[in-house]
């Protein structure tokens, strides 16, 4: 049955919302690394459980998007980004004020579940008004925005951290995810012209996902994204215990580290849109590689030669979330290029490899940090360059050979 839309959005306001929506992941993430370390001691939680508020959130994440991408292909993308940004507030207040480490992973993994409906429906209204090219610098732009968030997340946090305690933290994210319902509440209409009546029956939406799997283009952009997303997870659940316990950095100081890394991130957001224009999405992605492989691999050489340093950390993954500034916008539009009728669908799949990756890479680095089979520094930069490794390779071979989107007409009432 078709739809048309409310009333049609204006382009800043869809950068402006896709860049709010986007910003819920490093906002959940980022904000709160600083006091991670103040959180185990009061919780008097291991790293391993502390680090599952990093994977609970990360896993319902995944588990979310693969019934919320349908749902969104099915009600629309308003009323699940409505409900979702709803419940990411109300969980932040949760979090905020739990008592046990136990509770606090339940309401992270209802967080979770908010920033899922927020995320996929995010990708989903780029593919509902553009094609994979333009949606490409449409979400470069939004990931420009985040990135600045990105940027401001960790020295905000650790300023509150040092101020007011970890829970300041989580409810300073409760804050953002309520100015994120707002701003969609009155300013993003619907962007879903034609819905799909079928996609929530069990047997349409396994052929759904089956459809979409098979698609080689799919499969290389989601390896890429899960892949890229891998490494950056491991530095953001190792780099708070690697800079404040291991290289005695405080929290004030250790935000303003991480924020010089996020810099470089929105610099590859906007080299990006440039790449793109000249060299197209698998063009870009191939200069990305080289930005990503150089970071991991010089990080694992100075943890191998025992520099300690905080520069010896930063500047590599500097390089690294350059190229993540890269393949993100490209890997995001792109895998929902070739399904305009089921772009909530493919989103989901896509979100689900990303998210499961984050989690495997989260409990080893849990393993090996807490059992202290390798010191920090080593044990996160070793995850660092073999997630390097593995997607500069995807960069320049599954990507290369099939990741240039076929541009289809988005489906019209």
């Amino acid at each position: 049955m078709a739809h048309a839309a409310a009333r049609p959005a204006s382009p800043a306001a869809v950068v402006i919302a896709l860049a709010l929506l986007l910003s819920l992941q490093p906002v959940a993430t980022d904000l709160y690394l600083p006091a991670l370390p103040a959180l185990s001691a009061d919780l008097n939680a291991s790293i391993a459980a502390t680090q599952l508020t990093l994977s609970a959130l990360l896993l319902s994440f995944g588990l979310a998007q693969l019934l919320l991408g349908p749902v969104s292909d099915r009600l629309g993308r308003r009323p699940v980004l409505l409900a979702g940004l709803s419940l990411f507030a109300a969980a932040s207040v949760g979090s905020a004020l739990a008592q046990q480490i136990g509770g606090l992973i339940v309401w992270r993994a209802l967080q979770g579940v908010g920033m899922a409906a927020a995320v996929v429906c995010a990708r989903a209204v780029v593919r509902d008004l553009h094609e994979p090219r333009e949606g490409a610098q449409v979400m470069s732009m939004a990931l420009t925005g985040l990135g600045i968030v990105a940027l401001s997340s960790p020295p905000l946090g650790g300023l509150l951290a040092s101020a007011f305690g970890w829970r300041a933290t989580l409810l300073a994210v409760a804050l953002f995810g309520a100015a994120a319902l707002a701003f969609v509440a009155f300013k993003l209409p619907e962007s879903v012209a034609v819905r799909d009546p079928s996609p929530l029956r069990l047997a349409p939406m396994v052929r759904t996902w089956a459809t979409i799997l098979r698609d080689p283009g799919f499969r290389a952009w989601a390896l890429l994204l899960a892949s890229s997303y891998a490494g950056l997870f491991a530095f953001l659940a190792g780099s708070s215990f690697v800079y404040i316990e291991a290289l005695g950095t405080s929290k004030t100081t250790y935000g303003l580290w991480v924020a010089a890394c996020s810099s470089s991130y929105l610099v590859g957001t906007v080299m990006c849109r440039r790449w793109v224009r000249a060299w197209g999405l698998t063009g870009a992605v191939r200069i990305g590689g080289f930005f990503t492989l150089t970071g991991g691999a010089v990080m694992l050489a100075l943890a191998l030669a025992g520099v300690l340093h905080p520069l010896a950390v930063t500047l590599p993954q500097c390089l690294y979330v350059f190229g993540h500034g890269v393949h993100q916008p490209c890997g995001q539009a792109a895998v929902t290029g070739p399904f305009p009728r089921h772009a909530g669908a493919a989103s989901a799949l896509a979100g689900f490899m990303l998210a499961l990756g984050a989690v495997l890479i989260g409990l080893w680095l849990g393993t090996v940090m807490d059992g202290r089979m390798v010191s920090p520094v080593l044990g996160m930069a070793g995850t660092i360059a073999v997630m390097s490794a593995a997607t500069a390779a995807v960069a320049w071979t599954l990507v290369r050979r099939h990741g240039e989107p076929v541009a289809a007409a988005p489906a019209r009432p």
